[in-house]
């Protein structure tokens, strides 16, 4: 063995014994709650005596897959989660190209576009839900007097237009991570690359697509892996602006497993719905830090 493989060796073995506390941390913050999970998803209530659950093996999963209000909140989640990220990703790129330019007020345009995500959900919520009342809200009113609307729309009271209510309040909030995540990047990149690439003749979209946009595919993915399971494992925002409603419209899959285990005290089939959701949510940042990787060993290439 070379000497240069021994000093490699020795530099491996070193950063995975400086890793382990960090693993074992990880395994007892993560791995016990999800091991503890799948133990209980096992059980079922004991109807005869409500007290000691019996173990019946998969029955609760059986159970969910023929469960019809699980399957209504879980497209409802994907619904609210692949248009909210799909849109906060576009209007935060947006946003970030308008910040990343030098114009009088940029320092103070930054902080401000911070402060949505800075805020606290519920709060955000409880001022949604006031914006959207179908009597007093700001956004009948402001309709109104625009006149585009005669009388008031019941924003939290019709199914679809819950749904939409709350997916414009989770994209104001949430829109400024992404935005500065993607102006961080953007001002990494290298103003010679443009200035090259301008020479060559080049126009201002031509660079955007061929310099810009490659060059921020990995924060993208990672904004958008982020924003993901944020937006799948939703709770606050929608509990305080409809609490699930109008007829579980807008109910998600956090909010069923809150009221299974909360109001009827099925800790097992509560626990079932934990690891679904948990095991899907690990398939999507597999496939997502796949992408990632790929993106980068093409970007490196």
């Amino acid at each position: 063995m070379t000497n240069t493989q021994t000093i490699r060796s020795r530099e491996q073995r070193t950063a995975g014994f400086l890793l382990l506390p960090a693993l074992l941390l990880l395994l007892f913050v993560f791995g016990y709650p999800i091991g503890r999970a799948f133990w209980l998803s096992l059980f079922t209530k004991n109807l005869a005596t409500k007290l000691q659950p019996v173990f019946s093996g998969l029955d609760n999963y059986v159970r969910m897959a023929g469960d019809g209000r699980f399957w209504q909140t879980f497209g409802t989640t994907i619904v609210f989660t692949v248009t909210s990220v799909v849109l906060e990703l576009l209007l935060g790129l947006l946003i970030a190209l308008v910040l990343n330019h030098r114009f009088f007020g940029r320092g103070v345009l930054r902080t401000i576009a911070i402060l949505p995500w800075a805020l606290p959900t519920a709060l955000i919520g409880l001022a949604w839900a006031w914006i959207f009342n179908d009597q007093f809200g700001v956004a009948n009113d402001l309709l109104q007097r625009l006149g585009l609307i005669k009388t008031g729309i019941n924003w939290l009271g019709e199914p679809m237009l819950a749904l939409i209510a709350v997916i414009f309040a989770d994209i104001w909030k949430t829109t400024p991570f992404n935005s500065i995540l993607l102006l961080a990047s953007l001002q990494s990149i290298s103003p010679d690359l443009y200035e090259a690439h301008a020479i060559d003749g080049a126009n201002a979209w031509q660079s955007f697509r061929q310099i810009t946009l490659p060059l921020l595919v990995p924060q993208i993915l990672i904004a958008t892996l982020f924003r993901f399971a944020q937006s799948f494992g939703i709770f606050d925002l929608i509990a305080v602006m409809t609490g699930g409603g109008p007829g579980g419209a807008t109910e998600v899959v956090s909010l069923y497993i809150y009221s299974t285990v909360m109001r009827y005290l099925d800790f097992g089939y509560g626990a079932t719905l934990v690891v679904c959701t948990f095991t899907l949510l690990v398939v999507a940042v597999a496939i997502a830090s796949f992408l990632l990787s790929k993106s980068r060993q093409e970007t490196s290439g």
